[in-house]
């Protein structure tokens, strides 16, 4: 067995460091992107930005660190120095984004709401955050190149190996970030460990440093001259893989749930591709072959395999269907998984080696740091290019396939970049097939779709948007639109309950005249809103594409919302809408929202709560539709005990009286406001315009009270917090065992047993929200809960429907046994929401 030597391990622990970093780098990255989502809004925008100011500071690093490095006796210990720096950067992070989100609203009205203004400002935060962290990380790779290779001739094959830990490193940082850290030890938590990663990365190269050998300082670069055309392969290098990254992340967002896991995922597939990549470059810098051949070799099938990545990706998931069958959460990874590995490693790890094999043809153009550095730097700079084309450019103008395709024809006519008047036949037949295939790929067309239909649906419009892909599509009369292939956001079909998902709520409230909408989706929701003749209607919905498709095609649908003066809509992050501006308002609705989706589950931690609190008039209510088909038991308590801790007063109201698939609002207030009778009936007269007394209206309404759920009913669940994000890392599990089979959401005797436990907890004749109904009023929450169970009873054919039916009707006076809801009473003549079978 051969020992190592002394060398030998110094190297080996410098790997295991430079590894580590890499994780640690991936793991702020990750987070980063996540904090400042909470700070600017869950955007395309925002995360671009994001991620350009990011790359910005590791291709300034690299350029100042690189021609730093070659002046250094000693870059290891100047390594350690710019890890102990980066984590003492990186701290700075919570000083800033508490003074920006305190400051947010003065700082908005100063740039008076000019998007470009806007941004600015945005920008200027994200640098102060990221910047100084991220300058120093881009000069790692150069510092640690200039230690560790110590010859000219073993900058390719060095160069590449210290790339390849480092990006495996951050690949695991990645999977960490998204799966575990933050469920195990909070966002904070997570951030302070890479924190201490990046100290113990330091102070070890420091020691490590002081028994090391000194490097010859150089004082001016020394060596030839590197070719052009090589800095343009490394440019365009780092465009394409950038670009390509977007577009497979939107392919993927297709055909997943759409969970902090699934992207966790699809990202660390694809830096262990990149590393991967690495590893090959640097096992073909052993090989005795021209390297300007391996290279264009690279680059061919670079070409082929990304204009084959379509084809493949429809492939594997049956023409873009959902991935994951009946599988539990532990198989549903797995199936993730395997067709992200499918799909990218391969591609990945072939144009994942251009950018390392690289240096082996820049070997003897100077000291190798400096080499490192401006290669991070030319790299990386192509990279912000490629993120902001594929997001804004690419997808938007031609579709991610036809993206792809483009994408192959660059790596096809970088073959060209490389030609040199001296070249024989071969090569020229090489550079004519590399001609040819780029001419294909450029003007021909992929041939496939980019969503997917049911049967019996039409597609009415279409846009694969910065954003998602959003489209219109018809099933018989009804319209609705839907979200990234597989979510819907509403549709005319429900008209009804849509509308009440507003009504309810308004029925509540003495005199609603500024609202709030928290998502617009099709826009039916937010234009019941103005039955209520308020004064001014507020909405902010995330997707712009979503705006326009709801205008193009909903006009018919939302009462005048997108002509009305009184309204303004803002393509925007709800929470965002509402940090930004110190407006208040008498009611706020957030809709209904997908809870395992990446980012809704800001929207449902006590930090939002106590934000839309602070924006609500006296007599305000903030009201969080939930959907009882989306959510078991646990997530259920977990979002009402969140709000319980922010509003003293918090009731629960049915948006329907469905047999089984139900929605509930959590209707918080800041102070106790005793239910008025006389309220409910001019809410409801004046929405409806139906003339009818006022005990008969209601008692109608009160059959869409639940309970009260202040009743300590759900303290002992934990609290969701931004730090602590337990719906978004819960909620994606639950889905997924439901789909096996292994656990129920909130419906059908779920949700029975939902509303009795409420009940049980808190009487009607006991609840201080109720004091002022008189018994037989009092009675009919309960008889609302009868009708519900009765419903799903009848509709799985349970001989206990009868009995059901008669208590119901013991308790209920004729005219408050029609099922009918504000929605429905204006409808005339269609479907009564309590009468839908679903």
């Amino acid at each position: 067995m051969t020992r190592l030597t002394l060398q030998d391990r110094h190297i080996a622990a410098l790997g295991a460091l430079f590894t580590l970093s890499g994780a640690a780098a991936l793991i702020y990255q990750v987070l980063w992107v996540r904090e400042l989502g909470l700070l600017f809004g869950s955007t395309a925008q925002a995360a671009a930005l994001t991620i350009a100011i990011f790359f910005t500071g590791i291709a300034l690093g690299g350029w100042i660190f690189g021609r730093m490095s070659a002046r250094l006796t000693r870059p290891l210990r100047a390594f350690g120095l710019v890890e102990v720096g980066v984590a003492a950067t990186a701290l700075g992070h919570f000083l800033v984004a508490d003074t920006y989100f305190t400051l947010y609203p003065a700082l908005y009205a100063m740039v008076g709401g000019v998007p470009v203004l806007e941004t600015a400002l945005k920008a200027g935060v994200a640098a102060m955050i990221l910047l100084p962290s991220a300058i120093l990380m881009g000069g790692t790779l150069p510092l640690m190149g200039q230690h560790v290779i110590r010859a000219g001739r073993d900058l390719g094959r060095m160069g590449s190996a210290l790339y390849a830990l480092n990006t495996a490193g951050g690949a695991m940082g990645a999977l960490a970030a998204g799966f575990f850290l933050p469920v195990w030890l909070g966002f904070s938590g997570a951030y302070l460990l890479a924190v201490g990663f990046d100290l113990f990365v330091g102070i070890s190269a420091i020691w490590l440093a002081r028994r090391s050998v000194p490097v010859m300082a150089e004082s001016r670069p020394s060596g030839a001259a590197i070719p052009l055309r090589l800095w343009m392969v490394a440019f365009a290098s780092g465009f394409a893989t950038l670009a390509v990254e977007v577009i497979w992340t939107r392919a993927f967002a297709q055909v997943l749930q759409n969970s902090v896991y699934t992207y966790a995922l699809v990202l660390t597939v694809f830096l262990l591709a990149l590393s991967l990549g690495a590893a090959l470059a640097n096992a073909l810098n052993r090989l005795s072959v021209r390297p300007d051949t391996i290279l264009t070799g690279l680059l061919l099938a670079s070409c082929a395999v990304i204009a084959a990545t379509p084809y493949l990706f429809h492939h594997l998931t049956g023409g873009l269907g959902y991935l994951g069958g009946r599988a539990d959460f532990a198989g549903y990874v797995q199936e993730v998984g395997r067709v992200a590995v499918l799909t990218m490693l391969i591609p990945g790890t072939i144009f994942g080696a251009v950018l390392p094999y690289l240096l082996r043809l820049m070997e003897g153009g100077g000291a190798p740091g400096a080499v490192l550095g401006r290669l991070v730097a030319i790299n990386t700079t192509g990279a912000i290019f490629g993120a902001l084309a594929g997001g804004f450019v690419l997808l938007p103008m031609v579709g991610m396939w036809k993206g792809l395709w483009l994408m192959g024809a660059v790596y096809g006519l970088l073959v060209l970049v490389l030609w040199r008047p001296t070249e024989g036949w071969g090569a020229r037949i090489t550079r004519f097939a590399a001609l040819a295939g780029a001419v294909i790929l450029l003007t021909g067309q992929p041939g496939l779709e980019a969503t997917r239909l049911n049967r019996g649906e039409s597609l009415l419009a279409f846009r694969e948007g910065p954003s998602a892909h959003v489209a219109t599509v018809q099933r018989g009369e009804a319209k609705f639109i839907r979200v990234n292939n597989f979510y819907t956001l509403g549709g005319s079909g429900a008209l009804v309950p849509e509308r009440n998902q507003t009504m309810i709520p308004l029925l509540t409230h003495p005199a609603p005249r500024e609202i709030f909408f928290l998502g617009m989706g099709t826009g039916i929701s937010a234009g019941a809103g103005l039955f209520a003749n308020p004064a001014r209607v507020t909405v902010c919905e995330l997707l712009p594409d979503v705006v326009d498709f709801a205008r193009d095609w909903f006009g018919a649908y939302v009462n005048g919302l997108f002509t009305d003066p009184r309204v303004t809509i803002h393509a925007e992050d709800g929470r965002q809408c509402l940090a930004r501006s110190p407006a208040t308002y008498d009611m706020i609705i957030a809709d209904l929202f997908t809870p395992w989706r990446v980012g809704v589950g800001n929207v449902y931690t006590v930090e939002h709560y106590r934000l839309a609190a602070s924006r609500l008039n006296p007599g305000g209510a903030y009201v969080q539709w939930m959907p009882l088909y989306q959510v078991s038991r646990a997530e259920f308590e977990i979002i009402a005990n969140t709000m319980a801790q922010v509003f003293p007063e918090l009731t629960l109201w049915r948006g329907d009286l469905y047999p089984e698939r139900s929605i509930v609002a959590l209707v918080g207030r800041n102070e106790a406001t005793p239910l008025d009778p006389a309220t409910l009936a001019a809410g409801w007269r004046a929405m409806t315009g139906e003339d009818t007394p006022d005990d008969v209206l209601a008692d109608r309404a009160l059959k869409f009270y639940a309970g009260n759920a202040a009743s300590g009913i759900f303290a002992h669940a934990p609290v969701n917090t931004d730090d602590h994000p337990l719906i978004e890392y819960l909620a994606p599990r639950t889905h997924r065992a439901v789909i096996a089979g292994t656990a129920r959401f909130l419906v059908g005797p779920e949700r029975d047993r939902l509303y009795a436990d409420l009940l049980d907890a808190m009487p009607p004749e006991t609840d201080p929200h109720l004091s002022r109904l008189t018994p037989a009023q009092a009675a009919l929450p309960v008889a609302g809960a009868l009708y519900a169970e009765w419903q799903g009873m009848r509709h799985r054919d349970d001989p206990r429907a009868e009995a059901l039916w008669r208590q119901f009707t013991l308790i209920t006076p004729p005219h408050a046994r029609n099922p009918d809801s504000p929605a429905g009473q204006v409808a005339r003549g269609g479907m009564a929401f309590g009468d839908a079978t679903n």
